[in-house]
């Protein structure tokens, strides 16, 4: 059974984790730029329900591939789940983790803060749709999640699955299907940061409780359970590059 890793505060003075920290902000604000401002596009083009939904999904599915690969020197996790899901497994250290988490707040923050100075118009928060009560978007948004993580185990941790540098890609197709999937109902954020950075920025707070507990329970138990039941005896990946496995 994977042990979580604690990790030291010595951790923080090592120059590859800033080298991490700084490609982790980088490719989170690009990732989340892109997000929001799709989204923002289709409100202001008053696009049909159905055709905004579909470009929304397509930007986010082409952003993670993208952003997961450019992200190789951190591991591209861009999300918070994504993290935790990876500390469940054992492949990156609690403090690490930690570090991470506050990285792609602040990276998610200052997106959209940039969007909402170059738009005029505010950023549109994740919320719940509505005859969707609470309980059924956490389990919404558990769902979407554990998919998303239990795609980046298959096809990026699992060395068995890197399918020849194709994990990124499949990663970034789940996204945008399960946003054709969750979106109408729970908005399928699946990403804390996501949801963080537009609620902040519009300073609505609506329903944003959903957007940490569901996701946070769907990646941490993905990494858990995939780590527990199908990589048992494998030799985990160096701390905390997910990506090397493509690159192997």
């Amino acid at each position: 059974m994977a042990k979580i890793a604690l990790g030291t505060t010595g951790e923080g003075a090592l120059p590859e984790v800033w080298s991490a920290l700084v490609v982790e902000f980088i490719t989170t604000f690009l990732f989340v730029f892109a997000g929001v401002a799709s989204a923002m596009a289709t409100d202001k083009l008053a696009a049909d329900a159905l055709v905004g939904l579909f470009a929304v999904a397509v930007t986010h599915a082409l952003v993670v591939a993208v952003m997961i690969s450019a992200g190789h020197i951190s591991g591209g996790h861009l999300n918070p789940a994504v993290t935790l899901g990876l500390l469940f497994g054992g492949h990156i250290t609690l403090f690490r983790s930690i570090l991470y988490w506050i990285d792609q707040l602040l990276a998610a923050a200052a997106a959209c803060y940039l969007l909402e100075y170059l738009s005029g118009l505010t950023t549109p928060i994740h919320s719940l749709a509505s005859g969707v009560g609470y309980l059924e978007g956490v389990i919404w948004e558990i769902v979407l999640t554990f998919s998303l993580l239990f795609t980046v185990y298959a096809t990026i941790v699992d060395k068995r699955g890197s399918l020849n540098g194709l994990g990124p890609t499949l990663t970034g197709f789940v996204v945008g299907a399960n946003i054709l999937a969750g979106g109408a109902f729970s908005g399928a954020s699946m990403n804390p940061a996501r949801s963080f950075g537009p609620a902040l920025v519009s300073w609505n707070w609506t329903d944003h409780w959903v957007y940490w507990v569901g996701p946070l329970i769907g990646g941490g138990l993905a990494g858990f359970i995939y780590e527990n039941f199908f990589i048992i005896g494998q030799t985990h990946l160096p701390i905390p590059t997910v990506e090397a496995a493509l690159l192997g």
